[in-house]
Formats: structure tokens, C-alpha cells, sequence
């Protein structure tokens, strides 16, 4: 569990972050999940855009993904995602 301090911090690392997945149509699949647990283990820390066609609603794509790869939230705004999940391997973020 992330405090409030440490999501501040991760927050404004993600400032910088350009999103690697686009959740759309074909909405989330094993495929994505797969994907997206592979990026987190890799880089610890994913940004996520929500296409306007896709058919969940952003704070449910989150909480599908959340619950499918163990990750913490670090923001929700408009139809960007940010998750984080510490690396087992790497460590990029210290707090």
C-alpha cells in the first residue's frame, strides 16, 4: 500500500511518462493483461491511455487491471491510467 507522500512522488514521475498501452474496442483481453503485468515487472511503473471507443469507462479499466496484476493505483484523470508495481528484479523508484 502506497501513502500519500509516495503517490505524490510517483505522480510526478508519471508526468513524464508517455502512455505504452491504448485500451479500445477490443477493450481488455488476456492479451493486454499479459502485456501490461510484463511492462510493470520491466519498468515498474505504466501509463495507460482509454480510447474514446472503447466501451469501459476508465476507472473500470483500472480496477480490472488493478485486480489482474496486483498493482497499485497512482492516478486516474480523464483517460489516462497510471499503475505501479514494484519490480522484484529492478528497483527504479526509492522513496
Amino acid at each position: 500500500m502506497l501513502t500519500g507522500k509516495q503517490r505524490a512522488s510517483l505522480r510526478a514521475m508519471a508526468n513524464s511518462l508517455q502512455p505504452i498501452f491504448q485500451i479500445g474496442k477490443g477493450n481488455l483481453n488476456e492479451n493486454l493483461i499479459k502485456s501490461v503485468k510484463e511492462a510493470l515487472e520491466a519498468r515498474e511503473m505504466v501509463k495507460i491511455t482509454i480510447l474514446e471507443t472503447a466501451e469501459i469507462a476508465p476507472r473500470e479499466a483500472m480496477e480490472v487491471l488493478l485486480q489482474a496484476t496486483g498493482a497499485e493505483p497512482v492516478q486516474c484523470i480523464g483517460r489516462k491510467l497510471v499503475l505501479y508495481l514494484p519490480s522484484e528484479e529492478h528497483c527504479f523508484y526509492e522513496f
